[in-house]
Parts: structure tokens; sequence; C-alpha cells
């Protein structure tokens, strides 16, 4: 696909800190190249802005390989923009049109404050994650990779599980800012698998209460979670981690 270049309208929301107002503000784009992701785009507009002597626009971003999720927010109302199974620093300006007008926002959840502009804290992540996701071993050199005969169909299941990246995209998408296909991708990668096994009773029960308290909301089925997951992860790890849940509470009491 031969370069071009487009005109873009942007309206995006600036709040200098989580104590102060926010509002949208507009800029005026003029030749974005086609070729350009989108947070190249946004480096375009902060290098006008500060040569304007105006604050850049912060944004949360690292590799732009699609693999860290560490960039994140909602344009035009989806998470990561329309484009099914691609984090935002992989969406490419030629997936827009010249005149286009993109409304970009940051997450909106009660686990997520907002830090600056479209910067958000999602330190509550890491909150489950210490609660209960990982596998305890004695240090030491790594193990055989085929010491434990595994089934493929559950080393295929875990390995679509631990591909989440966890951005965040699942809770802002949700209309009560669950993080159930979150903390549920966590719990399966390690439920399927022979390692997880010694912990895996208190492993779930210890991220589902970590989740709970970080003031995440419920799950009511609605799956949006699904369809705007950059790595599309499946909502059949929900249901893995409610039975897993459910058993690892029964044999507690």
């Amino acid at each position: 696909m031969s370069e071009s270049t487009m005109k873009l309208t942007l309206k995006i929301w600036r709040q200098s800190s989580a104590a102060s107002a926010g509002r949208l503000e507009t800029y005026e784009l003029d030749d974005v190249s086609s070729d350009m992701s989108f947070l190249e785009m946004l480096d375009i507009l902060n290098t006008q802005l500060i040569e304007k002597g105006e604050e850049p626009v912060a944004f949360d971003h690292d590799c732009r390989e699609g693999i860290c999720g560490m960039c994140g927010c909602m344009i035009n109302g989806k998470a990561h923009g329309l484009e099914r199974g691609t984090t935002l620093c992989q969406l490419h300006m030629r997936k827009f049109n010249s005149g286009d007008t993109l409304v970009i926002e940051p997450w909106r959840a009660k686990a997520f404050p907002l830090v600056k502009d479209l910067v958000v804290d999602r330190s509550a992540f890491d909150r489950i994650i210490e609660a209960g996701g990982y596998i305890s071993v004695s240090t030491g050199s790594a193990p055989e990779a085929n010491g434990l005969p595994i089934p493929r169909d559950c080393s295929e299941l875990a390995f679509d599980a631990a591909a989440c990246i966890g951005c965040g995209a699942c809770v802002a998408s949700c209309k009560n800012a669950s993080a159930m296909l979150f903390v549920s991708a966590k719990v399966s990668q390690f439920a399927l698998l022979p390692q997880g096994q010694p912990e895996r009773q208190r492993r779930v029960l210890r991220m589902v209460e970590a989740m709970d308290n970080e003031g995440f909301g419920n799950c009511t089925n609605e799956f949006e979670c699904e369809a705007a997951c950059p790595k599309e992860i499946s909502v059949s790890n929900i249901a893995r981690m409610n039975r897993e849940f459910l058993g690892a509470s029964i044999k507690a009491t």
C-alpha cells in the first residue's frame, strides 16, 4: 500500500492531575502519514505542542511492539481503537480516513485512578499478581523443558491464557469495570499446568480476594472484555476461574 497523508481532528482528554478538572482539547493535524502508528502520530502532535511552548500530551507507552501492555486509551469509545486483536501501539493510521475526528480518552475505572491526561495507574493489576499469580519454586538451574509431560490441549490453553499482557482494555470496556478476564487468564495459565498444582487452591482464593479489594466490578457476561482484548483472550477462562474458585472455597470451609 502506498503512503498517503491525511488531516485529522483530535479531541484529547487533558487533565493535569487526578485532583484537577479535566476537559477535551481540540487539535488539528495536517500531513499525517498513513504509515505512522497511532503513538507515532501522538509523538508528532507532542513535538508541535512543545515547539509552541505548550504542555505535551501524557500517554503510556514502552515497547511499541504490542508486547508490554503499557499503551492503551479509548478511541471513539473503543479500547485500542476499532481494529480487533490490536494494541494501540500497533494500530496504524491507515485504518482511519482523512477528515476523521478522533476522541481520545483514558481508561475509565475506579480501580485505575487517573494520573495525567491519558495516563492511569494500573498498579491494581500488580497487586493482584502479588497476591498469588506466581509459582513458588526453589532457586537453582532451570529444569529440563521436557521433564514434565503435559497434554497438548492443556499446554495450548495455558499458552493462550498466558498471552494476556495486562493492558486493562478488558476493564475499560466493561460497563462494570470488571477485571475477571485478566484475573482468570492469570489463574488459568497456572491451573492448567502441573507446576501450578501445589498452590492451585490458595492462588485463586487470594487473587479473587485481591481483585475484590481493589474495587473492580462484577462480571455480568457481556463479553465486551473479550471483544476489546488485543490478545483475544477467551471468556472461557472466566468459567474456568469460577470453577476453580468454587472448588477451592468448598475445600477451605
